[in-house]
């Protein structure tokens, strides 16, 4: 390569990296303040940027930035295998593979057929013969089933969606993305046998089942090597550079397999890039046990990976063609609205769901993302005489489902009840109630502290209280039964003891546990001596002094550690009560949990379990977990869903 070659080529990418940081910073606020989704702003920032319109990004430099195109769709791919994990989801694995099923078939056989009789209709088409209409017919049934993993993951945790519904939708986005790329692998190897003239022979048949096996083949490969790169204690960003690699080497190695086979057989091989991406995600998040390490490397990766991508390919896309086809994408628009409609209610009634899943089955179906639009650029470069406009109308149709999508994906999760949006930090701490016994400015502020946690507070004092109308203050005027049995105690979860005499708080413990089978007792105790007598009635005790002196030295000796307990760095730490059943028997390490979470303790039938990575769940097991709000609020939708 000369030097001037390169220099060019580092021009052209150094200028691409400046429009996709302005796209990325537009595309925000077109998010925030119009609602736009962030892909479609940076599709139509590299559309303004592009050679059609602004020229700051030219085809030439398209041309030279391919490589790009290609860590890009290999990545996505990868992501697409990573969601492949359905432990969680298996009492929906019924309704998952009915709704699958019917949707695949529905979709290819009825979409084809109906995509076929109106290719001739279309301006770009029209002057092609059969064969390539029902290559576009074919390859666009194939791209309709393709849905948007991440988008619906975003908006159920908008929602705080949980519940069989919710399972399902999961399950169905998840496998028919995966199966999408098996299945228009296969296409895509008929369609260029049609178009080419290629007898679909025996040899054909061989070839293309080849393929599959060869590219299966190299995924597990690259699993491998992903899990050989997870067992080495490496930095970060070197693992994240095997991971951009090896995207690039799978593109490269199918070309040079492609031209070494050209040479030799009529029917040259290949293997299926997002094929081998995908058994490779697959073979990590299944059979290893650096599922997490692998995700967390692939959640950091992908924002930048969806910010050149989709920069990119709006760049790529011409204002004049997009305007033509807009006609067309909303007739198709419609077109895979009615198949999906077809498919998911169909597969509903044969998995025999609640009939309130039927009406709405299909709208949470309709978003597409990467996976669709990576789809179509492969066809752009497969076939380029009319690829480019099958490229242009599948993103103005991924646009229009990007826009219809989550608002009826919202509306469905509310309509069979199972959107649960925005309590505060958390639903373990709403509508629970506390009583503290004894009034200073400690219980005061222990009060505030759970009313802003949802938590419905009184104190009961003997004492007169003036000025603390923030606060239920309840006036009693002895802790005798006489008194305490006038209070409406019924429903309390927890019971603070924090009267300065402890023969006070004895007293109380123990007209409480015989008169109102307390959840939790909580007491304060400066002596020894009553430790046994509270032990007796399930108390727990907290000796003032010795705990502000065990903070401080965990302080001294671990700050970071405290800090995080003690919610210093924007975290909390709950109890969270396993009520899902279908993670009983999986083990932690199995689960798909955040990855800026810490697990505490487990608590099972009164007993701490010490927890590891093969601990398996029960239901009824309490878990204490500590990290961000944001985190804590996804890991209740996960344990508590029932």
């Amino acid at each position: 390569m000369s030097t001037d070659l390169l220099i060019l080529e580092i021009k052209y990418l150094t200028g691409f990296v400046l429009v996709a940081l302005a796209a990325y910073q537009v595309s925000v606020l077109l998010q925030k303040h119009l609602h736009f989704p962030l892909i479609t702003g940076l599709i139509i920032v590299g559309i303004l940027a592009g050679s059609s319109l602004l020229h700051y990004i030219e085809d030439d430099a398209i041309d030279k930035l391919s490589f790009i195109t290609d860590i890009s769709l290999a990545i996505i791919a990868f992501s697409a295998g990573a969601e492949f994990h359905l432990d969680g989801m298996r009492s929906r694995l019924k309704s998952i593979k009915w709704i699958s099923f019917t949707s695949v078939v529905i979709g290819i056989i009825a979409g084809t057929r109906i995509l076929y009789l109106y290719a001739s209709k279309i301006g770009f088409l029209a002057s092609y013969r059969p064969n390539v209409h029902l290559v576009f017919a074919l390859l666009l049934a194939i791209i309709f089933i393709a849905r948007s993993p991440s988008s619906a993951i975003a908006i159920i945790n908008e929602m705080r969606a949980s519940g069989p519904f919710t399972k399902t939708v999961m399950g169905v986005t998840v496998i028919t993305d995966v199966l999408v790329i098996v299945l228009f692998a296969v296409g895509l190897a008929a369609a260029k046998s049609i178009v080419h003239n290629i007898p679909l022979d025996l040899i054909f048949i061989a070839v293309m089942l080849g393929q599959l096996v060869f590219s299966f083949l190299a995924g597990l490969l690259a699993g491998l090597l992903f899990k050989g790169v997870l067992y080495f204690h490496t930095p970060k960003f070197l693992k994240i550079t095997v991971l951009i690699l090896t995207a690039y080497l799978i593109f490269i190695l199918s070309n040079i397999l492609h031209n070494l086979t050209a040479e030799i057989w009529r029917h040259p091989m290949e293997l299926e890039p997002l094929l081998v991406a995908v058994i490779a995600s697959m073979y990590v998040v299944n059979y290893t046990k650096y599922k997490a390490e692998f995700e967390d490397l692939l959640e950091t990766v992908m924002p930048y990976v969806f910010v050149l991508f989709f920069t990119l390919t709006g760049a790529g896309l011409s204002v004049q063609t997009l305007i033509s086809v807009f006609e067309v994408a909303l007739v198709l628009f419609g077109i895979r609205i009615v198949l999906l409609i077809l498919g998911s209610i169909t597969g509903e009634l044969a998995a025999r769901d609640p009939l309130k899943f039927v009406p709405v089955s299909w709208m949470p179906y309709i978003t597409q993302a990467g996976v669709a639009i990576g789809l179509s650029t492969l066809v752009g470069l497969e076939f380029p005489d009319w690829g480019h406009y099958f490229e242009t109308l599948v993103i103005a149709i991924i646009v229009l489902n990007q826009i219809v999508g989550p608002p009826l994906f919202k509306w469905a999760l509310k309509f069979v009840g199972e959107s649960h949006k925005k309590p505060g930090i958390s639903r373990t701490d709403k509508n629970k109630k506390a009583v503290i016994f004894s009034y200073d400015h400690i219980s005061a502020a222990l009060a505030r502290s759970l009313k802003q946690k949802g938590w419905d507070v009184r104190i009961i004092t003997t004492q007169e209280t003036t000025g603390n109308t923030d606060i239920d203050v309840k006036h009693i005027e002895h802790y005798s039964p006489l008194y305490l049995k006038k209070l409406d105690l019924r429903g309390t979860d927890v019971f603070v003891l924090l009267h300065p005499d402890e023969k006070t708080n004895l007293r109380i413990a123990r007209w409480l546990y015989e008169n109102t089978n307390p959840k939790q007792i909580i007491a304060t105790v400066k002596s020894a001596q009553f430790l046994n007598e509270f032990k007796q009635l399930n108390v727990k005790t907290l000796e003032p002094v010795a705990s502000f002196v065990n903070m401080l030295e965990h302080s001294v000796r671990s700050p970071e550690g405290t800090a995080l307990i003690l919610g210093e760095k924007d975290t909390d730490t709950i109890d969270i009560e396993v009520k899902n059943k279908d993670l009983v028997g999986l083990q932690i390490r199995d689960l798909k949990l955040p990855h800026d979470i810490i697990i505490l303790s487990l608590k099972r039938r009164n007993n701490t379990v010490l927890t590891h990575g093969y601990t398996r769940l029960r239901l009824g097991d309490i878990l204490t977990i500590v990290g961000p709000r944001e985190s804590l609020e996804k890991m209740m939708l996960q344990f508590e869903s029932v």
